[in-house]
Order: structure tokens, then sequence, then C-alpha cells
């Protein structure tokens, strides 16, 4: 019977790390929220096309790793096995544990926590036309060619230089050949996989382009240039595509008006059980009695719940001198205070079943915008709670994203900047659909742009 082809990741975390001058290794290092390696092993874990998952490491870190892996309900992770002193040794390693010659084997560097989806795609479709695959980004910086004497021996053309980067991928009867080769000669200086089939001359290497955001923990301050970026990833969706919501139940908070009435309509025309609330039907989102007991009710009429989404939210422009303590307190209850009430009472309500909640926040999030401080202020908490709440309700099987649209066509922004050419904003219909759509997604802990 022929064997079933697979597709397997390989990553590989047993470095020291001596250059991070840390007793903790790089891929154990806590960044945003979560352990570097965590971070990688989640784009592989949610990949649909990644069947396995393989880990490498040190025979000291194997149960640390072990441990993170059952609490994260890393389910594709198959085998974590030891590897050697070097990265040639670790990758050896790892494809010693894949039985069998024509599967596809990524192998990624663990401290590259940065990697994307497409980057996995463009390594998968690769292997369709050739046996090895290479990742890279078109080089910025010149780069030269020194000599002894620490003088410039050479410029090479930049337009042909490219930075090398991981996964790196390969069937595995290649990959497995070139590490029998390799293990034969002491003297071996290749620095990475792909320098290995070159070396043996095992045949082309193709090039596909890799992601500039796709770094490699190295030292420090990559921690903190990491830390930012996924701070400000943010991904978009569909919204588009067609919706069939039939038999799920969606409660709507802020469904009185603009964006919660478009959803609430959408919804109910997608065939979808929706529950509107609202402080016209006497819900304010601050007030956690309110919120459990519409969740409650809700739970009670339909047997569970899928989606809670809130897009009640206050904004008051002008300087912050000229705004009471009342006015900023109605901001910080509504936007912040009512964003934690509802994800912390819809966790309740979902964590025995999973769901999805959506918050919303604004393109503010990123810098603070003069003129409406304490709005932009509250937006940003909104994202940094989604991306901390995605990781505690993971486990739960309860997704939690921050909704980020462009400018939209609704009440609250005429009433805060009057009328504006229809062409520079999103329908309110437009961000509705999109939110649903990213509400029946697996995405999670991530913000959601919609643009026009």
């Amino acid at each position: 019977m022929k064997e079933q082809q697979r597709n397997v990741a390989i990553v590989l975390a047993s470095g020291t790390g001596s250059r991070f001058r840390s007793d903790t290794p790089k891929q154990l290092m806590k960044l945003a929220g979560k352990s570097v390696l965590e971070h990688t092993l989640a784009c592989f874990e949610t990949h649909p096309g990644i069947d396995e998952i393989i880990v490498v490491t040190s025979r000291e870190h194997k149960s640390t790793i072990e441990e993170a892996c059952v609490r994260a309900g890393y389910g594709k992770v198959s085998r974590i096995v030891i590897g050697g002193e070097t990265r040639q040794q670790s990758s050896a390693a790892g494809i010693a544990a894949v039985p069998g010659d024509d599967h596809k084997i990524l192998v990624h560097d663990a401290v590259r926590p940065l990697l994307d989806h497409g980057t996995i795609d463009r390594c998968l479709q690769a292997l369709g036309r050739g046996d090895a695959v290479d990742t890279a980004i078109p080089a910025s910086d010149t780069i030269i060619r020194v000599s002894e004497d620490s003088t410039i021996a050479d410029i090479p053309d930049r337009s042909r230089l490219r930075l090398g980067q991981t996964p790196q991928a390969f069937r595995s009867g290649v990959l497995r050949k070139a590490h029998a080769l390799a293990a034969r000669e002491s003297n071996l200086k290749v620095t990475d996989d792909c320098g290995l089939i070159l070396h043996f001359g095992l045949g082309p290497v193709e090039v596909v382009a890799g992601d500039v955001n796709n770094i490699k923990i190295t030292y420090p301050s990559d921690i903190y240039l990491a830390d930012r970026i996924f701070q400000l990833r943010s991904r978009r969706v569909d919204g588009t595509a067609n919706l069939d919501l039939s038999g799920k139940t969606i409660v709507v908070f802020g469904a009185s008006r603009g964006i919660g009435k478009s959803i609430h309509d959408i919804a109910a025309a997608a065939g979808a059980n929706v529950v509107a609330a609202s402080r016209g039907s006497g819900v304010d989102i601050s007030d956690e009695n309110a919120v459990r007991a519409t969740l409650r009710d809700a739970r009670e009429r339909f047997g569970r719940i899928d989606s809670v989404i809130a897009t009640a939210g206050i904004l008051r422009t002008g300087l912050i001198t000229g705004q009471d303590y009342a006015t900023i307190d109605e901001q910080l209850s509504t936007n912040l205070r009512g964003s934690i009430v509802v994800a912390r009472e819809a966790f309740e309500s979902m964590r025995g079943t999973g769901g999805s909640i959506a918050l919303f926040t604004s393109s503010s999030y990123t810098r603070g915008r003069a003129r409406y401080s304490i709005y932009s202020a509250t937006k940003a908490a909104v994202v940094n709670l989604t991306q901390a709440l995605s990781e505690e309700f993971l486990p739960f099987n309860v997704r939690i994203n921050a909704i980020n649209p462009e400018r939209t066509a609704t009440p609250m922004r005429t009433e805060n900047f009057g009328v504006e050419p229809a062409e520079m904003l999103l329908s309110a219909e437009s961000v509705a659909h999109a939110t649903l759509s990213a509400c029946m997604s697996p995405a999670t802990g991530e913000v959601i742009d919609i643009r026009i």
C-alpha cells in the first residue's frame, strides 16, 4: 500500500542562545504573552496544510516544552526529540523522526516566531515543482565582501542578493540523503539544510518569497522589535463572502444603531438567532449584571451561544483640558470597562462549548490622536486586552479578536466629524459583514483590519 504523503514541520528549538547572553534560551523567552517557541508552534498548529509538527530540543528543556505543548493544546505536535550540539545535528535528528521519503518537510528555526501562513503556503506549493526550497527576502542594504586586512574586496550586485530565512522545505527523502552524506564528512562547513543540498549536488533549490517581518531572535533588541511587530500585527478578512449562520446564536451589544444594528440585521438574514442589546433596551455594557443576564437568557432560550459582539462605544472629541471628569469616565466606562465586562461574561457563557468574541478598536490604537485622546487610549487598551485574553481563553476554545474598521459611516462619526464624502467612508453594512466573517473564522488574538 502506498504511504500517505504528509506535510511535516520540523521546529529546531535546541539552541543555547549564547549570543543572547541569557540563562534562558531564546526560544523560551517571553514575547507578547507567551514563549517565542509557542508563537512559532501556533503558526504551524493553525495552518490547515500542516499535518504534523516535530520539535527538536535539548534534553535539558524537553520537559518544559512538553508541558507548554499540553497547556496550549498543540494537537499536531507528535514528537519532541533530542537534538545535537549543532544546527545540522538537530536537523538530522528531526528528519530521522520522519519515516518515508515522499513527505513534504518544512525545517524552521524556533526563534522566528513571526512566521506567517502565506510563507508556509509558498513553500508547500513549491514542493509540488521540486525537491528543495529556500525562503528569502531582497537585500535592502549594500553587502560588501572584505579581505583579511579589512578592506573591501568586492561589492556584489545587490539586485541578485537575497537574505535567507526559514522555513526551508524539502522532500523527506532528499533531506535524509543530504544528512546521510554529511555524516561522512567531519569538517563540513555548511550553515543550513539548503547548503547541504547544494554542497552534495542533490538538485536545484527554488527560492520563494519570505516575509520581512519573519525576523530571527538573535540579540536582546530583537525581542523588543518582535514585541512591537506582534502588537501591530493585523489581518484582513473577506467581507463579501456568503454567510450561512443557520442555527448560530449571536449576541450583539450596542445593536440599536450603526454597526451593531447592521450586524443584527445581516446575521438575522443569514439565519442566525440574534439577541440584540443596547442602552435603549436597558443594557449598559459596563454593568456586569445586565450583561450577565442578557447572556444567561440567550443561552437558556437557544441552548448555546456561538458569538458575542460588542460594538457599543463613546467618542467625545476635544482637548482633554476641555473635558470634565464625568465625560472622561463615561468613555472609560463604556469603551474599556464595557469591553472587559463583555469579554469576561461571554467567556463564562462559552467556556464549556467554545465560541468567539469580537470587540471593537479603531485605527487610533497604534498612535494616540489629538482631540480624542481618551478614545484613542481606550481603543489601544482594547487591543492589549484582546491579545492577553486570547491566551487565557485558548485552552477553552473561546476565540477573541479586535475589529479595526477604517472610517465608517455611523451616527457616532457624523455627530463628531460632520458630513463627509461617502466614498471616504466604509458602510456600516460592510463592516458588519466582515465582523461576522471574522467571528466564524479560526482567528484569535488578532486585530482584524477592515479597509475601504
